[in-house]
Formats: structure tokens, sequence, C-alpha cells
């Protein structure tokens, strides 16, 4: 299957957290970082997800917000620091590479964001993303 969903970052499950409805998957990124999605039950299920698992941490450019900063006093724990690679804007967006250490992600924001942020090629980032939008897939 081909996905147009760029961010795919391989991981291995470090700990599941069952509720009833959803889990806490929390995933140790190849490059050392470690990230939560929340996920359903049933996909925890459908995916064998257990601690050892390989997986991939699935997230839309869209659903990548960047700060220039790590960001205290938000709910959003996944804080992934980096380093700006390229900006590629249109009239309205921005397409943002960024670097981390093991791979890249792409945030697209809006033009103005990136303007006000003063992100150029070589500016440090952290990219915020909610453990709700991170999916998971097997290989």
């Amino acid at each position: 299957m081909n996905l147009s969903i760029r961010n795919q970052i391989p991981g291995t499950v470090t700990s599941v957290t069952p509720g009833e409805v959803m889990a806490a998957v929390k995933v140790r990124l190849d490059g050392g970082q470690d990230v939560t999605a929340a996920v359903t039950a049933e996909a925890v299920d459908e995916l064998d997800l257990a601690p050892g698992a390989s997986v991939y941490a699935l997230v839309k450019s869209t659903e990548v917000a960047l700060a220039t900063a790590a960001v205290e006093g938000v709910s959003i724990r996944n804080q992934l620091p980096g380093t700006v690679d390229r900006v590629t804007t249109g009239g309205a967006m921005a397409s943002v590479k960024v670097t981390i250490v093991g791979g890249t992600l792409t945030a697209a924001i809006t033009k103005d964001a990136a303007e006000d942020l003063g992100l150029l090629p070589g500016s440090s980032v952290v990219a915020l993303i909610k453990s709700t939008e991170i999916s998971l897939a097997t290989p």
C-alpha cells in the first residue's frame, strides 16, 4: 500500500497502556526519541502491538505544528527537536522540512506562521504532534 502521508517514522513499541476504548502506545523512534500514539483498543489487537513490535509512526504534515523552542504548559507531549532543512512557500501555505535525529518530518503551516517564526534553513525548531494525530502501522 502506498500512502500520501509523508511522515512515516520507524520505531519500536516500548509500552502499551490499555483502556476500554483507546490505548496509549509509547514508541521509541529509530532516532531515540519517544512518542506516544493514542490508538483504539481494536487497533492494538489487530496490529498485535506489544513491547518490541516494529511499527511506523504516521503523521499527516497538516498535523505537525512548529515552535521555536520546547513548549511548557501544553497538553502536547510529543515534542521533537530538529533543524529546518527547507521552507517552500506558496500563496497561503508553507511546507517546512525538518531534520530530526533519525529522519525528517514535514510540517504544512501557513505562510504567515513560517514568516512570523522566522523559519529559514538552519533554524532550530520543535515539532509538536498530539498523540491522537499519530497513527501506527506495522511493516
